[in-house]
């Protein structure tokens, strides 16, 4: 109630971090279409569980699917020994198949990207915002991994502008409506994936 009253009231925008993951927006992520060059969707393969846990989307069979050109592919982890290495989230590109974000864009010098709209509503609720609190550890959470120029106060109008941007895209999906900006940059955060030790159906 107390947080409620503070939104509505003239004072500053306070956004509550509990510890979300980047992880928690991989269950869905437009991508640039690898054969037309559209927007493509990537999504678990669907005849699978919803997973226990968020963090299972990182080893989760993908499909890659294009309703405009009818292109398709498919993606496992790869299996080591009784683990599974599954996707090195971050970066532009998208972390199973390696294509191109649909949703980038140039703001400040840099490149600001995003998953799918539920990420863009999630980077925007926290750069407007003036308090930041953060309730848990900031070892995998996202917002406290965000890079400085993002979390920047005399930034923080074009960061919004540029999320505006993203969420425009969202709504597109031709080739000719492809952000100038999303293309390959080969820019992984690191060359290993993420290690699961087997005990569930993959």
């Amino acid at each position: 109630m107390v947080l409620a009253m503070e939104s509505e009231s003239s004072g500053p925008a306070r956004h509550i971090d509990p510890g979300r993951w980047l992880a928690q927006f991989a269950d869905r992520i437009l991508v640039v279409c690898p054969r037309c060059g559209g927007r493509a969707l990537v999504v678990p393969r669907p005849d699978l569980e919803a997973p226990r846990f968020f963090s299972e989307l990182m080893f989760m069979p993908r499909r890659l699917v294009c309703a405009a050109c009818g292109a398709t592919a498919e993606w496992e982890a790869e299996v080591q020994g009784a683990a599974l290495v599954g996707a090195a989230l971050g970066g532009t590109e998208d972390p199973f198949f390696r294509q191109p974000l649909w949703l980038q864009t140039r703001c400040v010098g840099h490149i600001l990207w995003a998953y799918n709209e539920k990420h863009i509503d999630e980077l925007a609720a926290y750069v407007s915002a003036v308090l930041r609190e953060h309730l848990a550890s900031p070892t995998m959470a996202m917002f406290p991994r965000l890079p400085v120029w993002m979390k920047r106060a005399d930034n923080r109008s074009k960061v919004l502008a540029g999320l505006g941007t993203l969420r425009a895209l969202a709504q597109r999906s031709a080739p000719d409506e492809r952000s100038d900006a999303a293309h390959r940059r080969d820019d992984r955060p690191r060359l290993r994936g993420s290690t699961l030790f087997r005990g569930g159906p993959y």
